[in-house]
């Protein structure tokens, strides 16, 4: 192969690219943010395919590493998963200018505050939040907002996948979670140095996955995510649904996220915006340019025929670009979390899920007598359950037979998991 496709972070879903632009004629060459993967996404790091990498921590700057780039002369430069955002955005106006995204407009497609304010000033409807490393100044803005009386949710800015994302009760204290996210390392291996507030959104939530050419956005497919609330945390993954494209839901999301992925500056690519309908309309909530993680790659073709790897290719290397979607069958993830931190003693409970009549896949990163964690983001599930059918009534049966199994589950709590033993 002599045509290359620099994919930054070729991780989580990511993972995929070299496969699918290898089948249409071109290797990828892999440029590495950091020195080694954060946790999130280690086990997906596959070095052995590919011929080169580049580690950007052996550049002294920017400039030198896209000299070196260079020498490919690469069809496109992309970010393969969220810790390669803003490095892709970077690079892709020293090698291929004006094949991304709006450069002035990056910070707004990877920090959350940077977003909120990219959405205001282009005078969409938004939630009130704030962004900030100093706790008086949020108080202030509470009381002078009224939110100090109302439900807010606390978490970091520049992190992913409900990482700390925290709910505060009408009258309870956000300082100690203010204390618990400001200053720590996150998920992402970034220290926080702020922390963002933010209203709470009553209503359901709505994941839609689009691709860009130019400017003009094409949808990918659209799910509506169960999410539930354990103690203080919110955003707890349930389920996740894949709509048809007639849903009614999508007339009400499509419009508003187009005008948001305008106000953040996305151009070419992948993008996995999440929003929640409110009874006043869509708020966002997050936007992440690159594609969905989290297995989603691999379900979004399942239900579509497609995905953002695929998309990605047709575009890049075929010059193609896809308006809309369709649904071959109702597909849904099913999340399975254990109720607390502790020692699991009954994972064998989920051993039949393979004979209900939609099942399709299941992973389990678990088992009996292992330390399993407290319920909070994508990375402290037990495992999932893929259901797949064209009768949807069959495929929401399952789901709720795997929800009961669910309530079964035995976690023994412990004092200190740091003393629990493994197996």
């Amino acid at each position: 192969m002599d045509r290359y496709a620099i994919v930054v972070d070729p991780l989580g879903t990511g993972k995929d690219y070299p496969a699918e632009f290898a089948a249409a004629g071109v290797e990828v060459v892999a440029v590495m943010a950091q020195a080694k993967p954060i946790a999130l996404y280690a086990s997906s790091w596959q070095p052995e395919n590919f011929r080169h990498i580049h580690m950007a921590v052996d550049y002294p700057d920017l400039a030198t590493l896209a000299a070196a780039l260079s020498g490919y002369r690469p069809i496109c430069v992309i970010a393969g998963s969220e810790t390669g955002v803003e490095l892709a955005d970077a690079l892709v106006e020293l090698l291929l200018p004006g094949t991304g995204h709006v450069p002035h407009l990056a910070a707004a497609r990877r920090d959350k505050w940077a977003m909120a304010t990219a959405t205001r000033d282009a005078g969409l409807p938004h939630l009130r939040q704030i962004c900030s490393a100093d706790p008086d100044e949020i108080d202030r803005w509470l009381r002078t907002t009224g939110l100090d009386t109302e439900r807010v949710v606390v978490k970091p800015p520049k992190s992913a996948a409900t990482d700390h994302v925290h709910i505060v009760d009408r009258g309870s204290d956000w300082r100690p979670l203010f204390d618990q996210i400001y200053g720590h390392v996150n998920e992402f291996g970034l220290r926080n140095d702020a922390v963002l507030v933010q209203e709470y959104a009553h209503g359901p939530e709505f994941l839609v996955d689009s691709y860009s050419v130019n400017g003009r956005h094409g949808l990918v497919d659209v799910c509506r995510y169960t999410k539930v609330q354990r103690g203080d945390r919110i955003g707890v993954y349930d389920l996740v649904d894949f709509l048809p494209p007639d849903d009614p839901d999508i007339a009400t999301v499509w419009p508003y996220i187009q005008q948001v992925l305008d106000a953040v500056g996305v151009r070419n690519g992948c993008c996995h915006t999440e929003v929640i309908v409110t009874p006043n309309g869509p708020r966002l909530l997050e936007v992440g340019a690159r594609p969905a993680g989290g297995g989603h790659q691999m379900i979004s073709k399942l239900a579509t025929g497609t995905n953002h790897i695929e998309r990605t290719v047709e575009h890049r290397v075929h010059g193609r670009f896809t308006e809309g979607f369709e649904l071959v069958q109702r597909v849904c993830s099913v999340v399975i979390t254990a109720p607390y931190a502790g020692i699991w003693r009954n994972a064998e409970l989920f051993d039949g899920v393979e004979n209900l009549g939609t099942f399709w896949a299941k992973h389990f990163y678990f088992g009996t007598d292992e330390v399993v964690p407290a319920p909070a983001g994508l990375s402290s599930m037990l495992g999932w359950v893929v259901l797949a059918a064209t009768d949807h009534d069959a495929v929401q049966a399952d789901y709720h037979r795997i929800k009961e199994l669910e309530q079964q589950i035995r976690v023994n709590q412990v004092e200190s998991l740091d003393a629990a033993p493994v197996s």
